[in-house]
């Protein structure tokens, strides 16, 4: 009779042991399975015309159908343009009247707030997918962001915020040897053939209208230039920006050189919104398209933006596949 309540008890201990163990493995399969919950913040400079929502919709589309089961949220960086957004979400009238913006666009936030609402779901690991074209002033600032947010330690390890918080390139690329940065500024001359071919049906130079930036080096568009020049001979390319080197004043002393007289002018830029509507292509008389027709030039716009092209959005696309193979995710 003791043996047996022993043989009883020493049953019933190995499987309460195994129920323990099994639990155990439960839970550490989730928790390993939160490690690796994966999600994306598109980090859109914004834009406060709702044509102009296109090229960011578009953009985050063809990325969701990259990486299907993945979250793609979208933030916008402009401090800004999330105010004019702020305040037409509290108009009530607004939604009604301009059915085509959708409520993420209404309700869109910068991206830290977007990092902290996907860190509360859970996501251990966050891609931040700049759509900026170069490594710029914005980039930097991105770049600022995603170092705090790894730097960040707790007491025990388990109660860290996020495993990590990892940067996507921007369309030209940046420094660093795992992706040169050459490779990125071809790919994206191969991806604007049809800008190309349309300027020469039309039998003008193509004239790029980028925006730039004065505290950065705007080489990259200068190389992208000469790369563009070199993949198509048949045409004239330029490449001129709202901010620093190449600018207008570059542009009239080769256009002048060259003996151009017609030109299509194309924003080199993710949405064409106020830059483009305005800067490059509007009526006033210090828009490029005015400054060019006031020296002689036949000038012809178009108002679509990068962001628009399915190819275009297939960059930022695989610069976060990229990001996430370096992490061996």
């Amino acid at each position: 009779m003791r043996l047996q309540r022993m043989v009883h008890n020493g049953v019933a201990l190995l499987v309460a042991l195994f129920l323990v163990l099994g639990a155990t493995a439960v839970q550490a399969s989730q928790a390993a399975k939160a490690e690796k919950k994966t999600a994306v913040v598109l980090a859109v400079f914004g834009t406060s015309h709702e044509s102009g929502l296109d090229g960011i919709l578009n953009i985050r589309e063809q990325i969701q159908k990259e990486l299907p089961g993945i979250p793609v949220r979208l933030a916008f960086t402009s401090n800004i343009i999330r105010r004019i957004w702020q305040e037409r979400r509290q108009d009530p009238t607004y939604a009604a009247q301009h059915l085509e913006v959708p409520g993420e666009v209404l309700n869109v936030k910068g991206p830290l707030a977007t990092i902290a609402d996907l860190q509360d779901e859970g996501y251990g690991y966050i891609v931040v997918q700049p759509t900026h074209i170069s490594s710029s002033e914005e980039f930097a600032d991105l770049a600022g962001y995603v170092a705090g947010l790894n730097s960040i330690k707790t007491v025990k390890k388990r109660n860290m915020p996020f495993k990590k918080i990892l940067l996507g390139r921007p369309a030209l690329g940046t420094f660093g040897i795992e992706h040169e940065y050459r490779h990125d500024i071809e790919k994206m001359a191969a991806v604007v053939a049809p800008d190309v071919e349309l300027a020469r049906k039309a039998g003008r130079a193509l004239v790029y209208f980028a925006h730039g930036n004065e505290h950065y080096s705007t080489g990259a568009y200068m190389e992208f230039e000469q790369v563009m020049r070199q993949r198509y001979p048949g045409v004239r390319i330029y490449v001129t920006m709202v901010e620093g080197f190449p600018d207008n004043a570059v542009l009239f002393a080769e256009l002048k050189a060259d003996k151009t007289k017609k030109v299509l002018l194309k924003p080199f830029m993710t949405v064409a919104g106020d830059h483009a509507k305005n800067d490059m292509a509007g009526s006033e008389p210090d828009s490029l398209k005015s400054l060019l027709e006031g020296r002689g030039i036949d000038v012809a716009a178009s108002l679509t933006g990068l962001g628009e092209s399915d190819t275009f959005a297939a960059i930022f696309a695989q610069h976060i596949k990229d990001a996430m193979t370096d992490e061996g995710i």
